[in-house]
């Protein structure tokens, strides 16, 4: 069952009795987590029982979950690491009992709910006790999502914030964020304090409040030097040398956009459309259109003269024959004129 499935299931007071999430994308299992605790504990935490099974064995935890909660109510335990369900188990000082387990998933109480928290990006599906949670349990894929999938997590979170995002803002934030969904969820968080509820976030505020990556920056020196505009490039590097980029990167990160731009200029020559270029290239599609809506303002013996100028500043620097500091801003001032 997928994450939105089962999250809108808890939201409507739809709870069974065992679930098991398992995958690496820790904000897909921590969010289901809390809102099965609100739905199923409102408020009981003296109801919630953790436990480690790598120090715990697993036929004890079933004894605590079909133990009456003393305090009434429902229980509900979180059981994390069950390497049981990996193709080869973790060692134990002790072992577990399994049968314990599928006799449990067959006949779950109904005064409990137990959450097991496996992550890991696979289980073993030949396993006996995998298929046992297959056919009894809730069953949660959390793995991270994919780069074509962004957009629309970004749409649902800003929705979920009841905040509204232009459609350039849209462009700029992918290129932005990657596809954690804690910090993509952090940053969205930081936008919608700003703009307030039924706020909108426009591209130049999103670029002014949220967490700059090195490739955006990088293309942020690249629209720099197409305007020509030496403060705003040095203004940019400054920025950067604080977020401890060094020249030697940096000259990479401008050499990859300006290939990629050349890239994109001589495929386009060709009638290529942005899918070919993007399966030619192998970057992310919003590299290509943003190569794309570049290449215009450059002919290709420019674009070339400037990929010439990384080159030898590139190996100005790692020949020692000149401060990479100083090389790097003699760069900016050739690539500017």
């Amino acid at each position: 069952m997928s994450y939105t499935q089962v999250l809108q299931e808890v939201k409507q007071k739809q709870i069974a009795p065992v679930y098991l999430l398992y995958g690496t994308e820790s904000y897909f299992i921590q969010t289901i987590t809390k809102y099965l605790s609100e739905a199923v504990l409102e408020g009981e935490n003296q109801n919630l029982s953790i436990y480690d099974l790598e120090e715990t064995p697993i036929q004890e935890v079933i004894t605590d979950t079909e133990t009456y909660p003393f305090f009434g109510g429902k229980k509900m335990i979180c059981a994390h690491n069950p390497s049981f369900l990996k193709a080869k188990s973790d060692k134990q000082p002790f072992e577990h009992d399994l049968e314990s387990v599928i006799q449990y998933l067959n006949q779950p109480v109904d005064y409990s709910v137990i959450v097991f928290i496996a992550p890991y990006e696979k289980l073993d599906e030949r396993k006996k006790i995998t298929k046992a949670f297959k056919q009894h349990s809730t069953v949660v894929e959390c793995n991270p999502i994919r780069d074509h999938e962004l957009r629309n997590w970004i749409k649902y979170l800003a929705d979920s914030m009841q905040i509204t995002i232009e459609d350039d803002a849209y462009d700029m934030l992918e290129s932005e964020l990657s596809t954690d969904l804690h910090q993509v969820k952090n940053e969205l968080t930081k936008l919608a304090l700003h703009v307030g509820q039924n706020g909108v976030v426009t591209k130049e505020l999103a670029e002014n409040l949220i967490s700059h990556t090195e490739i955006s920056s990088s293309l942020r020196l690249v629209d720099a030097v197409i305007d020509r505009n030496l403060h705003k490039t040095i203004s940019i590097y400054k920025d950067l040398e604080k977020m401890k980029e060094e020249p030697i990167g940096l000259i990479a990160l401008l050499a990859f956009q300006f290939r990629s731009i050349l890239h994109v200029k001589l495929l386009n020559q060709k009638g290529y459309s942005q899918s070919q270029m993007q399966k030619r290239i192998g970057v992310h599609p919003y590299v290509i259109k943003m190569a794309g809506q570049r290449e215009r303002k450059f002919s290709i013996e420019r674009l070339e003269s400037i990929i010439d100028k990384l080159t030898e500043a590139d190996a100005a620097i790692k020949q020692g024959k000149m401060q990479k500091e100083l090389a790097f801003e003699l760069l900016l001032h050739e690539l500017t004129k």
